[in-house]
Order: C-alpha cells, then sequence, then structure tokens
C-alpha cells in the first residue's frame, strides 16, 4: 500500500501488528530504518513529516491538531492488522493526539502506545523555541545531544534541515492540549540524564490513560534511542507479544474497540 504518509520498512503480507513511528522535531522516517531488524512480524512504518527528505517541497502543517488529523484518517485504511504507536519526543505528543482521534471517530485503539522522551502534555513547561534565531536553536539541538551532528555542521545542510526543525517547534508550543485520555496502555521511555523529559516526569503519562500504564529508563541523553536501541527494541518487541496475546484473548466485540 502506498501512501506519501509513511516510509514502510521491510513492508509484510500478514504482520502480526502495525508499529507506526513518530519522529522527534526536525526528525525523520529513516531514524527508524533499522527497527524491522528486531521485530520479526511487526510492520515498522514511520511518518513522514513534510518539509524534509522526499517531501521536501510540501507545505507544512497548519497545525499539530491538523497533522494528527490527517495521520489520524490516513491509518484507517490499515485497520487489517492491529497497530500500535511509538512516539520520542515530539512524536510522543503526536501519536497520543492521533491515538485520541482513532478512539473518539473511528473507535479503534492502538494495542499499545509507546511515548519517549516527552513530559505528558498537561505537564510540560511552555516554550517558544520557533521565534528563536539559528544560534538558539542550535545551541538547544547541542543541549539535548544532537543525533546527526555532521548533519547541522555543514552550513548547506544546515539551511535544509533548520526550516523544518523550526516549524516542528511551532507544531509543538502552539499545540493546545483538550485533556483528553486514552484507552490504551501507555509505556513511557526515556533517558536518566535527558535534559529535556527528567525520569520524575515519565509517571504523569499513567493519567493520561485509562488502560493502564508502564515506564522504562533507559541510560542515555534525549537521544538515548541511538546507543540503547538493541534494548528498546527488544522491551518494545517483549511488549507488543504481551499486548497481541491479550488482544487474541478478548471477545471478538471488544477486539475491534481496541484494534
Amino acid at each position: 500500500m502506498s501512501d506519501p504518509l509513511y516510509r514502510v520498512f521491510r513492508p509484510l503480507v500478514t504482520p502480526s501488528v502495525r508499529l507506526v513511528c513518530f519522529p522527534h522535531a526536525g526528525g525523520t522516517a529513516t531514524f527508524f530504518r533499522t527497527w524491522a531488524d528486531g521485530l520479526p512480524g511487526v510492520e515498522v512504518m514511520a511518518l513522514r513529516y513534510a518539509g524534509r527528505q522526499d517531501r521536501l517541497g510540501d507545505p507544512f502543517p497548519a497545525s499539530l491538531a491538523a497533522l494528527a488529523d490527517e495521520v489520524a484518517e490516513s491509518l484507517t485504511a490499515r485497520l487489517d492488522a492491529p497497530l500500535a504507536f511509538f512516539g520520542h519526543s515530539m512524536g510522543a505528543l503526536l501519536a497520543f493526539e492521533v491515538g485520541t482521534r482513532l478512539e473518539t471517530r473511528h473507535g479503534t485503539s492502538p494495542v499499545r502506545l509507546f511515548v519517549s522522551g516527552r513530559p505528558a502534555p498537561h505537564r510540560a513547561e511552555p516554550t517558544e523555541l520557533h521565534l528563536a534565531d539559528e544560534a538558539g536553536l542550535l545551541a538547544e539541538v547541542a543541549r539535548l545531544g544532537n543525533p546527526d551532528p555532521l548533519v547541522f555542521a555543514d552550513p548547506d545542510l544546515r539551511a535544509l534541515v533548520l526550516p523544518a526543525l523550526r516549524d516542528d517547534y511551532r507544531l509543538l508550543e502552539t499545540h493546545r492540549f483538550a485533556h483528553s485520555r486514552v484507552r490504551a496502555t501507555v509505556v513511557a521511555y526515556g533517558g536518566d540524564r535527558d535534559p529535556a523529559c527528567g525520569v520524575r516526569a515519565l509517571p504523569a503519562w499513567a493519567e493520561l490513560t485509562t488502560g493502564g500504564f508502564a515506564q522504562r529508563v533507559f541510560p542515555g541523553d534525549h537521544f538515548y534511542l541511538v546507543p540503547c536501541e538493541p534494548a528498546l527494541v527488544a522491551d518494545v518487541g517483549e511488549r507488543l507479544r504481551a499486548a497481541l496475546n491479550e488482544h487474541a484473548s478478548k471477545p471478538a466485540a471488544q477486539r475491534v474497540e481496541s484494534q
């Protein structure tokens, strides 16, 4: 199934579950390119944000809510297998908003909602980084632990990626959280030295779900996902297997509601 919104890594004819990955601010789908190697039977599909890579010429979304609307609607064509979401940083908020829309508008829910490196939206401190100058944006990138230092060191590449980064911060910083909750089980991940999301911020995600909560902390900064990828992917895989066992044990009517 071809869709410009997603990059699918190792497409499967009959996946046990589709893991939809939502990148961080300034991030790209290729951040998740190796995840399929550690998740047999799972179809990993990563969101391709506008304004970068092969969507470089596409206009930025009007708002994070508008983007969440678009993604939720697109996923209704992929409900032949259970869905799970993994969102890092900005992607955590977007994944949550997509999850609420699938539940309220389409009566379906991801079997797991994995959120990473982002305080719960009702606890996040307001920022205005989208209004900062280039030096301010680069300082924030450095503070978080830049996963792509060569990109930001090259003036030509930097000129290509900074507009998308700035606009992603605009989406984040102008979004108004509606204080909604999801039915999906939420799993919160974080790095123990993350300056953007301290370990103490993770438990607040439990307040936004009626379906159970768990968390795990890894060593590292905001981009702990890079050095800890094998352990993180293994943990995601284990939790997905548990979720699918729970899903299969439900009566058929409940499976439709929670798929």
